[in-house]
């Protein structure tokens, strides 16, 4: 009698998978994978304080609302919301995200819009759609950890250029493309996150977004505008989309309810001009034929209650708060050596810590101690990164923040002091109150020296 499967599984050795190697599609090689999957199941234990994920607090959203707006599709649209629905989706949930780009200065045409299942649908299908193994694909660096893995798998040749306070660094992506041109390369898009940028926090300046769109037009060059943090603004004067200023020609529009609704919806979408958003239906009529019919319409119900601004609003007073939260235990837990962003908006905080402390091997050590972050090298092609982390200040309490920075300071603080006892070096742990943080100095991010940012 056959081993059921997991006995099989549990016995097999790497000879055994040999006989589906020859198999494998030559893409697998250079599939990566995804940090924040790879931590997921650790993180969520109990115990475990996560500063990884880019989660939302679900927390705050109101369950009877929740369970009225799902009564009502049960009781007056059952049949519709079980059934299939339109690959682009439904009018209804198409001028739902309308109104949210037009909260941001955007109006873009309702036939250029396809719902997809979460943001990370909509790159991939532009992936899809537009790149070929070998094709040059630039972003920034470092950049949304969770678009690396979308790239390898269209096996792209990824082109990061570095970023300071104000964002993508616009003269370096000059030179790159004038190297690209050299070579005789056109690259198939840019990527960039402008504003509240995943993982850094940083946001792309007026100047540069104005010369990003002019490059876009001399060029032809496709630019993708991924925006999930938009709305979520609790300092400083809004800018302008790049969507909005390029008009909708060379940009293509990336957007998600995800960080303002709920992730569990898994409901975002692309704007793209015409030609482009042809492939991009036949990629998601290949992938998922439709996103969740269900979905939008819990989505057009949430949109008719007229209540999606107040509800941002209220998101944003708490993430202020915790941001707050998080760059007071930074600056009490932090070696003296450490230096962080300091966001206006957004989820995250971008770390770097002495070069000789690699997090990667800093995260296992951290487990132990019951906290997780995402090491920044997952945020890079090309190993960069082994000193950064990505921080999380959206998805606890303040409290769990505090103690969370508190442990992974205590993690640091041993690595501090093995290198300070093997090199004879006095080092400071933990960090004094009066240092100096890079970060103060305008358009620098931690990771660059003062004095190195461009238009």
């Amino acid at each position: 009698m056959p081993e059921p499967p997991h006995r099989r599984r549990a016995h097999a050795r790497s000879s055994d998978l040999e006989r589906y190697a020859g198999l494998f599609a030559q893409r697998t090689q250079v599939m990566r994978s995804s940090a924040m999957r790879d931590l997921m199941a650790i993180t969520a234990r109990p115990d475990v304080i996560s500063l990884a994920g880019g989660l939302p607090d679900t927390s705050t959203f109101p369950p009877k609302a929740f369970a009225a707006q799902m009564t009502r599709i049960a009781q007056e649209s059952a049949a519709e919301a079980l059934q299939y629905g339109p690959t682009e989706g439904f009018r209804e949930t198409v001028d739902c995200i309308i109104e949210v780009m037009g909260a941001e200065g955007m109006l873009p045409d309702p036939d250029d819009v396809i719902v997809t299942t979460g943001g990370q649908q909509a790159i991939d299908l532009i992936c899809k759609a537009l790149v070929d193994p070998g094709d040059a694909v630039i972003c920034e660096a470092p950049t949304y950890p969770g678009a690396i893995p979308v790239f390898c798998s269209y096996q792209a040749d990824t082109i990061q250029i570095e970023c300071d306070g104000a964002g993508m660094r616009i003269d370096e992506l000059e030179a790159t493309l004038e190297r690209l041109d050299e070579e005789g390369r056109r690259p198939k898009f840019v990527y960039s996150v402008p504003t509240f940028q995943n993982p850094a926090g940083v946001t792309m300046s007026l100047e540069r977004r104005q010369r990003l769109v002019e490059l876009a037009r001399s060029r032809e060059l496709l630019v993708v505008e991924d925006n999930p943090y938009g709305l979520l603004r609790f300092g400083g004067d809004a800018l302008p989309p790049l969507y909005q200023l390029d008009g909708g020609d060379f940009v293509i529009y990336v957007g998600t309810l995800s960080k303002i609704l709920s992730p569990g919806i898994r409901l975002g979408w692309a704007v793209a001009p015409p030609p482009v958003m042809e492939k991009v239906v036949l990629g998601k009529q290949a992938a998922d034929l439709c996103t969740s019919t269900l979905t939008q319409y819990f989505v057009r119900e949430y949109f008719g209650e007229g209540s999606w601004r107040q509800y941002i609003e209220s998101l944003i007073g708490i993430y202020r708060s915790r941001r707050d939260a998080m760059v007071e235990a930074l600056e009490r837990y932090f070696p003296a050596q450490a230096t962080w962003t300091e966001p206006d908006g957004g989820l995250f905080i971008w770390a770097t810590l002495p070069p000789y402390i690699d997090t990667s091997d800093l995260l296992a050590k951290a487990l132990r101690e019951n906290v997780a972050f995402v090491p920044g090298q997952a945020a890079y092609v090309d190993g960069r990164g082994r000193n950064s982390m990505r921080l999380n200040f959206s998805s606890g309490s303040e409290d769990e923040i505090r103690e969370g920075i508190r442990r992974i300071g205590k993690t640091i603080a041993g690595q501090v002091e093995l290198y300070s006892a093997l090199t004879g070096q006095e080092l400071e742990v933990p960090a004094s109150p009066e240092r100096q943080k890079s970060v103060e100095t305008e358009n620098v991010l931690p990771f660059r020296k003062t004095g190195e940012g461009g238009a």
